[in-house]
């Protein structure tokens, strides 16, 4: 006999039919296997009473705070801790139940479908202006055409391209001078078709010169405002471009002036169900969500973001993240923007284990090669 503990994060859909069992039996192992941590925040302490009977009853359990019991306070946060399962047959159970376990109900049915992504996509970055953050990343004329070429080489499906920083305390520029400094890069790749190679996203919100790009083969706009001026949600909707909407509190120039949060993973979540209505009422098929790394956040907002990724899952569209060589990194490990694609690769490959799909980096081959043994550990 030979025993052996695998890892919570095998493939077990794999390993179960490897062991020749049927179809039926690998659903509901599989449901068995996954197991979902919620917290749930000023609940009325009654419902939780319920709740965690109910729970108890199906071999789930729900942790609650000293007191509840006896109703010692009126409202209580708590942990729900279920199979998946488990977790759909409690939310049958909440939708009879009163003190606000109805709605509970509908919040905790979202989480029983969530489908975690099976590919990854890398975007390069590419910045037309001479004050980004990274100096690496800064490329003007022919050598910005061989930095494409080169990163699509390399394994990235898009390229981000920019033409203003959005760094914290970054000076923005008239719609003209950003057109001036992006328009040459983007006539070379039309001229070129290189859009034919790879996806190309323009990192922008200004209309002018998002309307320019998406009439020379951009298919992506990467709005770090949110889609907040209609006329962009308007041309993505009018193009068939996908939209990337990005969370930020504030703006560039006063982002990183003490941002503060109530929760932040609700207040990003409540901003993205807006900005998702917003843009699929200008008919915007595709929505990809960044949760802005760096934008407005404090460290702690950063890390509960990385780490809760999968949280967001339940949204239903593709998460996008963002950390390539930010200063969230220089915090934890003080560095230099030149010394930080360990710490990167570290932020990224976390994002992907919770549900992320798409990477926006400055260094390609690097992020090619870590995702490709990222899968291959996965299997």
């Amino acid at each position: 006999m030979v025993v052996e503990k695998l890892s919570n994060s095998i493939d077990l859909h794999r390993e179960l039919k490897s062991l020749g069992v049927d179809s039926g039996g690998i659903s509901i192992l599989e449901d068995k296997a996954r197991h979902h941590v919620i917290r749930i925040r000023d609940l009325h302490v009654g419902a939780a009473n319920i709740l965690k009977q109910d729970a108890l009853s199906i071999g789930a359990d729900v942790a609650v705070p000293r007191g509840t019991v006896i109703a010692s306070m009126p409202r209580v946060d708590v942990l729900l801790i279920a199979t998946e399962r488990q977790l759909q047959t409690l939310v049958k159970k909440e939708k009879a139940q009163p003190f606000g376990l109805k709605q509970l109900s509908h919040e905790l049915d979202r989480f029983c479908r969530l489908h975690y992504p099976q590919s990854v996509s890398i975007m390069g970055i590419l910045n037309a202006n001479e004050d980004s953050f990274y100096h690496a990343s800064r490329f003007q004329g022919n050598k910005a055409i061989d930095r494409i070429e080169t990163m699509i080489e390399e394994g990235a499906e898009i390229i981000d391209l920019g033409g203003v920083s959005s760094r914290p305390g970054s000076i923005a520029v008239s719609p003209e001078e950003e057109l001036a400094r992006v328009s040459p890069i983007i006539d070379a790749i039309y001229a070129q078709r290189l859009f034919e190679r790879a996806a190309f996203s323009l990192d922008s919100y200004e209309p002018s010169v998002i309307h320019y790009a998406l009439e020379r083969g951009f298919s992506i706009v990467n709005d770090i405002t949110g889609l907040e001026n209609d006329e962009v949600a308007r041309l993505c909707g009018t193009y068939n471009a996908t939209a990337i909407i990005m969370h930020m509190q504030g703006t560039p120039q006063n982002m990183q002036e003490n941002p503060s949060y109530s929760s932040v993973i609700n207040d990003v979540e409540s901003f993205f169900r807006e900005r998702i209505a917003k843009g699929e009422s200008f008919g915007i098929k595709e929505i990809i969500l960044d949760c802005g790394i760096g934008f407005g956040k404090r460290l702690e907002d950063n890390l509960a973001l990385i780490t809760h990724q999968s949280h967001f899952l339940g949204l239903g569209k593709k998460l996008l993240v963002g950390a390539s060589r930010k200063s969230m990194i220089d915090a934890i490990s003080p560095s230099t923007s030149d010394e930080r694609l360990a710490g990167t690769l570290a932020i990224h490959l976390k994002a992907l284990d919770e549900g992320a799909s798409i990477v926006r980096a400055h260094d390609v081959k690097e992020h090619a090669q870590a995702t490709k043994i990222w899968k291959a550990l996965r299997g």
